[in-house]
């Protein structure tokens, strides 16, 4: 076998650690600094922008991508169509559109319209042809870039920012915020062991190259910002920025310089209004939230009280997910509902903050492709905002994925699901994909407690966040993690409940009395296979949990934190077979109730035949 040498590469502060294997891992890297123009009375600004790239790859690259998302608000770009098409799909008696978006692209003015234009490209100094295609920069290089090789791409650039449709824009009416400065300058798009993803910007999701940003703006000095990364010049610029006791001395002049750092991220956002609330919290030494809100709907005090929950949950976040890393996150007023960025996030209202924040731990730095992998990150999210709320809450009885299960069992029934391996953009309906990536995606996690335990559950989360933290993991990185951690096979899991839309269906077939002990047969109704828990109560008072692991797990989960009197575990189900019997030493007449997953983990969509009660 031939021996490879492969390189990690994380960014230009990352370590860089040899590995010997035939499937190395690698990713690319960037490193921007971006000058910034702004003029807010014609919402246009200016750009420099200079990006070193590290092609890591094995392969020789002859060409690069760039998005430039903002060309997505205009008449006539996909996502306009896109939006208009799905107006046309009824979901009930409600089209199925993205309440923010409608038809509102279509009718922009051409004072309202979002535009990034390339004004010119150059190569390590050398002129670089391209043409736009929507949201994409195509650039064919005039030589190529080799593996191992570093270029520097130097451009300048122009852009309108657009009235608030989707994530980014001006002028919100709900949030009355000027400037939500998300996806706003020509980013670099991912290449990786799949090839360049030079995804149109047509609905949903995103996916970056890790580095390092340098990011200055110009802007009128009434305003104040908050986003990405660290402000380097915060004495200069002051808000509530300053250190304790400075005395702020701006420059002269109508305009102010926001100068900013942010290592080891793979996108930036900012946001800026002349109105902001700055209020700050230092968590400890080396952390520091931010928020920066406008009490447009809520109060005051339902926006700081953001800052006391997330100090509150955080130790119990990091516990669980794994630790926060940066010295600083910002919680700001913006957006057109909630939206994650590295650092920071968007939000239209207060009740979102939790949903969001959770997004640094998954889209922030795990940082799967959005794109291929929505639920991987909405999922996780979701998963983990209901979890933290219960905890924050003191409400530690109640099941916290009972809303996920909901959903999940609805779009199940209305025969509109689609595979969660489903492309972001491709999902027929915006209702598949809600359900899907958020519901589903949550119940995947949950679920997964079910089958190898949630204590060992909770060691694949710490184990997946400590592995694959800053690179791209895919759903076959988490598979592989949550095998190592618990000694089971889990491949069919991720084909059945990922690949495919087949649903878990138990039931309790027939009980009988057969020399002194009870036999009692379960029948197996769905499509998808699944281990069973089935718990009896005795006319005493105890009670028995039978596990059946199944057969393609090649392991049994341990015995977790319950109250069951006695614990059995059996004989493998094979996956293939619609009944199987287990017997319990107690006579027929002692049992009171039989039932099949009384946590209710598994998503079985019938559970009127899990339950038996004896009544004599």
């Amino acid at each position: 076998m031939r021996t490879l040498k492969c390189f990690l590469i994380l960014s230009s502060l990352f370590l860089v650690a040899a590995a010997e294997g035939q499937d190395c891992y690698w990713q690319q890297q960037v490193k921007y600094v971006m000058n910034i123009n702004m003029d807010v009375t014609t919402n246009r600004f200016t750009g420099r922008q200079q990006l070193e790239y590290w092609n890591n790859s094995p392969d020789t690259l002859d060409r690069v991508f760039y998005h430039l998302y903002w060309n997505a608000f205009q008449p006539g770009s996909m996502m306009d169509e896109r939006s208009k098409r799905q107006g046309t799909i009824l979901i009930g008696d409600k089209p199925d559109w993205d309440a923010r978006v409608t038809d509102r692209i279509s009718k922009l003015k051409p004072d309202e319209i979002g535009y990034q234009k390339v004004q010119s490209l150059t190569m390590n100094g050398v002129p670089q042809p391209y043409e736009v295609q929507g949201t994409l920069l195509i650039v064919k290089l005039t030589q190529p870039i080799l593996p191992k090789q570093k270029v520097t791409f130097n451009m300048n650039f122009e852009a309108q920012v657009p009235l608030q449709i989707r994530r980014s824009g001006r002028d919100n009416p709900d949030t009355k915020v000027r400037y939500s400065m998300s996806q706003w300058y020509p980013k670099m798009c991912e290449y990786d062991r799949q090839g360049w993803h030079p995804t149109p910007y047509v609905a949903r999701e995103f996916y970056g190259v890790w580095g390092d940003f340098e990011v200055n703006i110009t802007i009128d000095k009434h305003y104040i910002l908050g986003g990405t990364g660290y402000l380097i010049n915060a004495n200069q610029v002051g808000y509530g920025y300053e250190e304790a006791g400075v005395k702020v001395n701006r420059p002269a002049g109508d305009k102010l310089t926001w100068k900013f750092s942010a290592p080891r991220v793979h996108d930036f956002m900012w946001a800026a209004d002349p109105e902001f609330i700055h209020k700050t919290k230092k968590i400890r030494k080396d952390l520091t939230f931010h928020l920066l809100y406008k009490a447009a709907k809520s109060t005051p005090e339902e926006w700081e009280k953001i800052l006391t929950n997330a100090a509150k949950a955080l130790p119990y976040i990091e516990k669980t997910f794994g630790p926060y890393p940066y010295k600083q996150y910002s919680f700001i007023t913006g957006g057109d509902g909630g939206m994650e960025y590295p650092m920071a996030t968007l939000l239209a209202g207060p009740g979102a903050w939790l949903h969001e924040w959770m997004h640094e731990w998954f889209y922030g730095r795990l940082a799967t492709n959005e794109s291929m992998y929505p639920w991987m990150d909405e999922g996780s999210a979701n998963y983990a905002d209901a979890r933290i709320s219960n905890w924050l809450n003191g409400d530690t009885a109640a099941f916290p994925q009972a809303a996920s299960y909901k959903s999940y069992f609805s779009i199940v029934k209305s025969r509109m699901e689609e595979p969660l391996s489903t492309h972001a953009d491709h999902y027929n309906t915006n209702r598949a994909y809600t359900i899907g990536s958020y519901a589903k995606g949550a119940i995947f996690l949950e679920q997964l407690g079910y089958i190898i335990g949630a204590g060992v559950r909770d060691r694949v989360f710490l184990n997946y966040y400590d592995q694959w933290k800053f690179k791209h993991p895919d759903a076959d990185a988490f598979i592989r993690v949550a095998e190592k951690t618990s000694g089971t096979k889990l491949d069919w899991y991720k084909e059945f409940w990922i690949n495919s839309t087949k649903t878990i269906d138990y039931a309790i077939d027939s009980l009988w009395e057969e020399g002194g002990k009870t036999q009692i047969r379960l029948r197996d109704d769905g499509l998808m296979p699944m281990p069973v828990d089935f718990v009896i109560t005795f006319k005493d008072g105890s009670t028995e949990m039978h596990t059946i692991p199944l057969d393609l797990m090649y392991n049994v989960k341990p015995r977790e934190n319950d109250p069951y009197s006695k614990w059995v575990t059996h004989k493998p189900w094979p996956w293939t077979n619609k009944y199987y019997t287990l017997s319990t030493d107690h006579r027929l007449t002692d049992i009171q109730v039989g039932e099949i997953d009384p946590s209710q983990r598994m998503a079985d969509v019938n559970r009127a035949n899990n339950k038996i009660e004896l009544k004599y």
